[in-house]
């Protein structure tokens, strides 16, 4: 299967630089292009192969873990609750960037009042409609630019881009921002996700070039 061809691929290639000796640079850059970038104005589509279509009647956001008020949203639960608007940056691990992208929808920090993560929980795990995951620290998801979108410039997120709903987390390359978004876990210990136990970093800051575990 393709798929499973671009997902070897992948692997491979984080092995190589492994084995190259590619670690993070040991020095935060201070430029807003982080190093080993290049801008685009376009917007590439990178995904595991599959592009699922819910229905928006058909679409769930669970959001459990260790939460006080574990929750499972509907579309119209999730539009209902305080909209937002912010314009980032998106760093993509394959080297390009694109600069002042505007994203719209639920900020994270709305998700998290809405089911109180006890004070054990210090990592988040996304999974996605598509059967990707990826994990992230709750910190790291607290900055007031992280959220799950439903826009894009005005538009509803396109199904290429992880529509209808999608995690957008800028100072993260953004793998770790997954689409087709499903389910939001609070965790007292970290769990590896999908291109994590494949040889990708587990905390992929782009401005040290944190690329590959």
């Amino acid at each position: 299967m393709a798929k499973d061809r671009y997902v070897a691929a992948k692997q491979a290639w984080a092995e190589k630089q492994r084995a190259r000796g590619a670690a993070p640079r040991p020095t935060r850059s201070a430029d807003r292009l982080p190093p080993g970038q290049k801008l685009t104005t376009g917007f590439p589509v990178l995904d595991l192969g599959v592009q699922p279509e819910i229905p928006l009647a058909d679409w769930r956001l669970k959001i459990d873990g260790a939460v006080e008020r574990p929750v499972t949203l509907t579309w119209e639960d999730f539009s209902a609750l305080p909209q937002v608007e912010d314009v980032s940056d998106f760093h993509c691990v394959t080297t390009w960037s694109k600069y002042d992208c505007r994203w719209g929808g639920v900020a994270f920090v709305t998700l998290y009042e809405l089911v109180q993560p006890r004070h054990e929980a210090k990592f988040v795990y996304f999974t996605s409609y598509d059967g990707y995951s990826t994990n992230v620290a709750l910190e790291k998801c607290l900055d007031d630019d992280v959220l799950v979108a439903t826009r894009f410039e005005g538009a509803p997120v396109s199904r290429e881009h992880g529509g209808p709903a999608r995690v957008i987390i800028p100072k993260l390359y953004a793998w770790k921002g997954a689409k087709f978004i499903h389910g939001i876990s609070f965790l007292p210990e970290d769990k590896l996700g999908f291109w994590e136990v494949r040889g990708y970093s587990n905390t992929a800051d782009p401005w040290t070039e944190d690329r590959y575990a």
